[in-house]
């Protein structure tokens, strides 16, 4: 009997191999890959393989060459993007899944899984009246939400732009604060990147309602046609909320699809300091949240919800495909089903751009399994405190600058010296340094015109200590550079 190459047994074995590796990884004691790459870049630059080295030897490999040389993002020093390492149900999850269920279709617990955790996430995040959606992240989330927005503008004036495509001027309203992939799901839904019309910030880096409602004026009298608002619950850059209950206002009057992007922020509404902030999410006509941010999902793992997910279908729904009989439009699996391949559940891949997708809901359902909806907020608590914590640092010491209050989990602040005139470059220098020693690894952004570091909270591994860390190395290589500077004479960085 013929036996394929690819080794399918042994798995228990192999999984404790990499489980071990996994471990010694997360202790987070090995060098950045980059000042090791001389040893372990030669031994992955070979050419194709004709013939295999066997699963052995891929599992050494993989742990003696790859896994000490991974990502830094799971560290809980790490504060750049706002994306962590898995948690370990997210893991155990993710893996499960892997191998017990590739596909998201066909009438399995898995499937079932997606539907409940879903419901879960909505109530979670104040939005059980929404039904959704998962997709591999925030850029497919924001296309999803943008492409329901799109079919629902051009119904009104009968047309259908899934079907026979895109005419006409519309305009979607964000900020510049509001992440790139709008412009990106603009570009590919064929309204174009520029029908993206940016709204003015106060100095917080909230929408202008003010400025919203002159832009609508000015697009209706040219002919224009408003097809959804972009609202922030939580920006990228810094945490900023935008002011919802007006927002969702201008968008009632108007009847204009609201779409709110709490890819990041949605969690914080857990934390009660928090909540008002988020009045006007109800109003919602869209919404989107990445499990993968910071409620400890590994990368991969986003939702879309809507109040009708019939639009997400006749926005994306596939021509029937004679390979796929099994498949129905139905909201609920049959209850006449009597094997798991006589209906593919819930047709999830009517509801956005994937058919082959992984099993997401797992996660979320062993997330939320694990430490519930308490265990959630008190992680949300937890960094919005860090921030704050950051936040009165700088606000006390003379060499700290605060340049925003915190809203969520990220503060954004800055070294300063009277010695040295040049602030964005000392900082930006600063920067590196802090980063090369591979323990305090913020990011930085550009807060009204200066430089600031910006570390977010956002992993399970990340406490009080690790803040204290970050304000301890700042100040320690902001002396540094300063007295390196004017010992020099240069008095710039």
């Amino acid at each position: 009997m013929h036996r394929d190459a690819a080794e399918t047994g042994d798995l228990q074995a192999l999984l404790a191999q990499v489980g071990a590796a996994l471990d010694q990884f997360l202790r987070f004691e090995h060098a950045d890959p980059v000042r090791t790459r001389h040893e372990w870049r030669p031994r992955l630059d070979t050419a194709l393989p004709l013939r295999g080295i066997g699963i052995e030897q891929v599992t050494d490999e993989l742990i003696t060459y790859l896994i000490p040389n991974g990502s830094p993002v799971a560290k809980p020093g790490f504060t750049s993007f706002i994306t962590t390492g898995g948690t370990t149900a997210s893991t155990l999850a993710s893996t499960a899944a892997s191998i017990a269920a590739p596909q998201r279709y066909l009438l399995t617990a898995f499937n079932v899984l997606e539907e409940l955790s879903l419901g879960w996430l909505a109530s979670m995040c104040s939005i059980g009246h929404l039904q959704g959606v998962y997709s591999s992240g925030g850029s497919v989330a924001n296309l999803l939400a943008l492409g329901a927005a799109r079919q629902q503008a051009f119904e009104k004036v009968g047309h259908d732009p899934a079907a026979i495509g895109v005419h006409g001027r519309v305009r979607v309203y964000a900020t510049r604060e509001a992440h790139h992939t709008i412009q990106r799901a603009a570009g590919v839904l064929g309204i174009g990147r520029r029908a993206v019309r940016p709204i003015a910030c106060d100095a917080g880096g909230r929408m202008e309602v003010a400025d919203l409602r002159r832009a609508i004026a000015e697009d209706r009298l040219a002919g224009m046609v408003p097809m959804a608002i972009v609202a922030n619950a939580g920006t990228t850059n810094t945490g900023a909320i935008d002011p919802l209950l007006a927002i969702s206002e201008v968008a009632k009057e108007h009847e204009i699809w609201l779409h709110i992007d709490g890819a990041y922020g949605l969690p914080g509404i857990l934390d009660e300091r928090k909540a008002h902030l988020y009045r006007g999410l109800e109003q919602a006509d869209s919404v989107i949240v990445d499990p993968h941010k910071w409620l400890g999902a590994a990368v991969g793992v986003a939702a879309t919800f809507v109040r009708d997910r019939e639009l997400l279908r006749r926005a994306f729904t596939q021509e029937p495909a004679d390979y796929l009989e099994g498949a129905v439009h139905q909201d609920a699996p049959s209850p006449t089903a009597e094997h798991s391949l006589d209906d593919f559940g819930i047709p999830y891949y009517d509801y956005g751009i994937e058919l082959s997708a992984p099993s997401r809901g797992v996660v979320v359902w062993a997330l939320l399994r694990e430490i519930g909806v308490e265990g959630m907020r008190a992680r949300i608590v937890r960094h919005n405190d860090l921030a704050l914590r950051v936040a009165d640092a700088a606000r006390e010491h003379p060499n700290l600058e605060l340049l925003l209050e915190p809203t969520l989990s990220i503060c954004c602040f800055r070294y300063v010296s009277p010695d040295i005139p040049n602030l964005n470059r000392l900082n930006q220098n600063l920067h590196r340094r802090l980063v090369r020693e591979n323990r305090s690894l913020p990011s930085t952004t550009q807060v009204n015109g200066k430089l600031a570091l910006r570390p977010c909270f956002l992993g399970a591994r990340t406490e009080v200590t690790h803040a204290d860390e970050l304000l301890a190395d700042v100040l320690r290589i902001g002396a540094e550079l300063v007295s390196e500077l004017v010992a020099d004479g240069t008095k710039s960085s």
